[in-house]
């Protein structure tokens, strides 16, 4: 064996039997836990060098705890990492990798939800659903008709963009970097003309501390009435009080949240017995008019097998001391 790697949250249904299968090829020793990293399970990864996870916050208290047991590399089945903290990583000496995966499946869900928001489709499934067939409230808008805003295209951003114009509505674009692919589709504009003219914006941009809450009060109040909010980035990405009073006030007319703020602890586990400790995640669901997933756009068959494959290759790599391109640098 090359090297022990600890991976946790590790899903028995999906993700179990391929862990199994890429360990045995790269010649992997694996330590297998269902539950999030926490103070309280640390100790599962002594003797690994590596630490596999997904979504946790993996904060400077939990860093500094596998630092102590060995830790030298933290490897995320995600693109996004910034659930590790890491000041307290590079403080420890631990190195720090993600796992990107192809866009389209994000990109396929985005859609999906701007589709599903101008059609009411909330509505109409919880209509539907008590034998409801009435028509009155669920007057839909048609793609062709509408401004959408995209707000970044990296790769999931520009797919979204190429995928739009099938659509035959105008495209905006706001990155830091423009892309020639994207402008055969799009308008790069400044975020003020998106928050102006866009019906609809999707956002498609990591979380930093310059864009945390982007969506706020000022921002919204640049918008159209009416206007159509897409996330499948990040939740932090938006301030919840602010979105939810736009939503009560109908300045905000449909939304679509993969992602919402304060969502550590409750995603991918069954709280049904449980008192949610996110008021704001009830309140957006209690709207007819927003669509809540439990932050999932990424979640088909090719995500599952490249996140396992490619995270197990960072680690080993990683020991073995050779080239890695999965490296937060």
């Amino acid at each position: 064996m090359s090297g022990q790697v600890t991976v946790y949250n590790c899903r028995p249904f999906d993700e179990k039997a391929l862990f199994e299968k890429y360990a045995a090829e790269m010649e992997l020793e694996l330590v297998l836990c269902g539950d999030a990293p926490d103070l309280a399970n640390v100790s599962l990864c002594s003797g690994s060098r590596c630490v596999d996870v997904i979504t946790s916050r993996i904060d400077a208290g939990l860093v500094r705890a596998f630092h102590e047991q060995g830790v030298e590399y933290i490897t995320t089945r995600t693109i996004g990492y910034d659930h590790i903290d890491l000041e307290a990583a590079r403080a420890c000496g631990i190195r720090v990798g993600n796992a990107p995966y192809g866009p389209c499946g994000v990109a396929d869900y985005t859609v999906m939800l701007i589709l599903m928001s101008i059609r009411r489709m909330g509505a109409i499934l919880n209509r539907t659903a008590l034998q409801d067939y009435t028509l009155a409230g669920l007057n839909g808008r048609e793609l062709k008709d509408l401004t959408v805003g995209v707000i970044g295209t990296g790769r999931i951003g520009a797919t979204v963009v190429r995928d739009l114009s099938g659509f035959g509505c105008r495209v905006l674009a706001y990155d830091l970097y423009e892309k020639e692919e994207v402008k055969q589709y799009a308008d790069y504009v400044a975020l003020p003309e998106i928050w102006k003219e866009a019906d609809v914006i999707t956002l498609h941009t990591p979380l930093t501390k310059e864009n945390h809450h982007m969506i706020n009060a000022e921002t919204i109040r640049q918008m159209k009435d009416g206007v159509v909010i897409v996330n499948t980035a990040r939740g932090a990405l938006i301030d919840s009080d602010a979105f939810i009073e736009a939503i009560e006030n109908g300045k905000i007319g449909a939304a679509g949240l993969d992602v919402v703020e304060n969502e550590f602890g409750l995603y991918y586990y069954d709280h049904k017995a449980d008192i949610l400790k996110n008021r704001e995640l009830a309140l957006l669901r209690s709207f007819p008019n927003v669509i809540v997933s439990h932050h999932m756009a990424f979640y088909t068959r090719n995500y599952v097998e490249t996140v396992v494959r490619d995270s197990l290759e960072s680690c080993r790599r990683y020991m073995e001391g050779s080239d890695n391109p999965w490296e937060v640098k």
